[in-house]
């Protein structure tokens, strides 16, 4: 009863925002375009206009990338690094611009998804069946109608899902869908939109996901023969299901009401590091997903709009290692999340050009385990989000303040007490030539993340006199796009340099022997890079066309913590920091014609080093993975099918992302999808 007191207290202040502009105003939205919400189909002039670099994949575009999970898409956007462990089931985090996977929000249909105990989000349990688009931001949106979490975090990747559409003479659409392919890949799912009434309607949404993983690799000895065997991955086994239903209410062009109801469920096992002989694969992971959000948007006049967000969630992690050295000879462990999260926010347009925001949220987040005297964390948080945005059609300049207040309570031991802290932002657009779309772009942000309840609270590896881990961005660009006829249909380009420094930065160093770290404020990461994006769109005669797009960044990511080389963190100064290649980026190719339509993609990634320390014995081989595709879409009266074939990892290379963690070589799917 006391958490709920507390949560009431805390949130408390989204409410005025509500009572106060929910007066009984004519709907009146002839002079309310508001940029801030809409979303128009080609959405490359939105990635233009941005003051900060905004990258985006239709659901169009992810069907030609040969990509079956959010985890394999997100990989084709400029300067994002995916830590993948391999496998359908593998983990799968990202991070943006070399700043880590805590660092990067993801959204799910505006609401954000958080992970209290790791700050990590494993994106390999998102798929693209019912996917409509992705967003990704640096630093933050343009968009100042969203709420304060949106504000609070180095970068966002933003998942929306599909909206039913009906036409005058159906009131359903049905979509089933089955995909298998290599290693036992079974992938039945299944979407439905119902119309409800004028106003109503509804989606449901199922998909089940089966594999044995047990792909073939070359694991190498090593010494001086260079020895090497075939041997087959192990426990890479997994079984998902996922579930989700959603409501939506559209009263009017000015009042939406949007709820979901989410569930998942995920069986995997967690092979081991390829190393040597070992071949004991014992470790088991078990999770459990629900969550239920809503969103509920009003537009009072052509000056006054307010949307309200809230979330219930509860998460469940069951990890098991029957061959755990330890001396209790097994290791298992449970562990429960919850989280209560509301958001209210409100926008004010002075003028067509000139809009102001406000924002809060509250939330409480709390973590519980089956261990040994565990402190059982609550953490209270309170976001404030004060922001201004000023556009007209050569020039947009957007900024913003977030207060953030942080409070927890612990059952057991100390806690780490209150913190509070102001972020700026600020983000400008300059279109110079009036004839051309073309533009120069800059932000700078100062942001923080706090440490998590691992980092914290984790046994002997905890420490609860941890600061924040602070984040600067700088970021100069520029971008181009222009519709054209004749050959060449369409031209997109970007080009953004950046800078971000890390401080305070969370790392993990031995105490008394090298079995007890500690976490502590030590690190500081110099980051500069640079990122390319192309787009071109090809006619080709009636029928025909061809879209080209590709990415390459650039970047060197240097731990400068301490110049001292008497030192241990001396060893790593102005070294490249684990897993961040110097060159990487995507390639693509989708091939339209009346017939069938074809389609390439390509990942490409240079050196990397699997510690700080840039020596020989940590160089990790780049590495490249080409897919091909052929599609065909078949109509008969009301249904239609599509057959879709898929060659996978077309070179049969066994690369690795991640240190003795192989990817799977060359493989196959076949998808056959009814919709009606």
């Amino acid at each position: 009863m006391k958490i709920w007191l507390k949560f009431v207290c805390l949130s408390a202040g989204c409410f005025p925002l509500l009572t106060i502009y929910a007066q009984k105003l004519p709907d009146s939205l002839k002079n309310y375009a508001i940029p801030e919400i809409k979303i128009i189909e080609r959405h490359y002039a939105n990635e233009v206009r941005s003051g900060a670099p905004l990258q985006v994949l239709s659901s169009k575009e992810l069907k030609a990338l040969n990509v079956m999970q959010v985890a394999d898409a997100v990989k084709h956007f400029a300067g994002v690094t995916v830590k993948d462990y391999g496998g359908i089931g593998g983990l799968k985090t990202v991070s943006l611009r070399s700043l880590g996977a805590q660092h990067t929000t993801i959204g799910y249909d505006g609401v954000t998804i958080t992970d209290c105990q790791t700050g990590q989000i494993d994106i390999g349990r998102f798929s693209l069946n019912n996917v409509d688009r992705l967003m990704l931001n640096n630093g933050q949106n343009d968009q100042i109608f969203q709420s304060a979490r949106y504000f609070a975090s180095a970068g966002i990747l933003n998942i929306f899902t599909l909206t039913p559409h009906f036409s005058e003479e159906k009131s359903s659409n049905f979509r089933v869908a089955c995909k298998a392919g290599s290693w036992g890949l079974v992938n039945p799912s299944f979407y439905w939109e119902q119309r409800l009434s004028g106003k109503w309607s509804l989606t449901a949404d199922a998909e089940w996901l089966s594999s044995k993983g047990d792909y073939p690799y070359t694991l190498y000895y090593g010494g001086e023969n260079d020895r090497k065997s075939r041997e087959e991955r192990k426990n890479s086994s997994v079984r998902n299901l996922r579930t989700e239903i959603s409501l939506f209410g559209n009263f009017s062009d000015t009042e939406q009401l949007r709820l979901r109801a989410y569930y998942y469920q995920s069986s995997r096992g967690l092979p081991s590091a390829t190393t040597f002989y070992y071949t004991d694969e014992a470790q088991h992971l078990w999770d459990k997903n629900v969550f239920v959000q809503g969103s509920y948007k009003k537009e009072f006049n052509d000056r006054w709009a307010v949307k309200v967000s809230g979330k219930w969630n509860w998460n469940y992690q069951r990890y098991l290692d029957e061959d755990y050295k330890g001396s209790v000879g097994k290791l298992e462990n449970s562990y429960y999340q919850q989280e209560y999260y509301l958001s209210a926010v409100a926008l004010y347009r002075v003028t067509d050009n000139l809009s102001f925001s406000l924002a809060t949220d509250g939330s409480i987040n709390k973590l519980h385990a089956d261990l040994v005297d565990f402190a059982s964390p609550v953490r209270y948080s309170w976001l404030t989000a004060l922001a201004g945005k000023y556009v007209t059609n050569r020039f947009t300049l957007s900024a913003s303040v977030l207060s953030t207040i942080i409070d927890e309570n612990v059952r057991r031991g100390s806690s780490a007490g209150t913190h509070r802290r102001l972020s700026p932002y600020v983000s400008m657009s300059f279109k110079p030539f009036r004839q051309e779309e073309f533009r120069i772009r800059a932000f700078y942000k100062k942001i923080f993340r706090m440490p998590t309840f691992n980092d914290l609270y984790y046994g002997q590896t905890g420490n609860r006199d941890l600061e924040p881990e602070y984040v600067t961005q700088y970021n100069l660009g520029m971008a181009y796009a222009k519709n054209m006829s004749g050959f060449l249909s369409y031209l997109s380009l970007t080009a953004d340099g950046y800078i971000n420094r890390i401080d305070d930065k969370i790392m993990a160093i031995p105490t008394r022997n090298l079995f007890i770290w500690s976490m502590v404020n030590l690190g500081k990461v110099d980051i500069k890079g640079l990122d390319l994006t192309s787009n071109i769109g090809l006619s080709l005669g009636k029928g025909f066309g061809l879209t080209l797009t590709g990415n390459y960044t650039f970047q060197k990511a240097l731990d400068v913590t301490d110049p001292n080389p008497e030192t241990v963190a001396g060893k790593t100064y102005r070294n490249q920091i684990a897993y961040t290649p110097s060159s990487s980026g995507s390639a693509s190719a989708v091939l339209e014609t009346p017939y069938v339509d074809f389609s390439y993609s390509m990942l490409f990634s240079g050196e990397r080093y699997i510690a700080g320390e840039n020596i020989d014995r940590n160089l990790l081989d780049g590495y490249t993975d080409h897919s091909l595709s052929v599609s065909k879409d078949f109509c008969w009266k009301t249904t239609s099918c599509a057959v879709n074939a898929e060659l996978l990892n077309l070179m049969n290379k066994n690369y690795e992302i991640v240190k003795n963690f192989p990817m799977p070589g060359r493989s196959f799917r076949i998808t056959l999808t009814f919709k009606y």
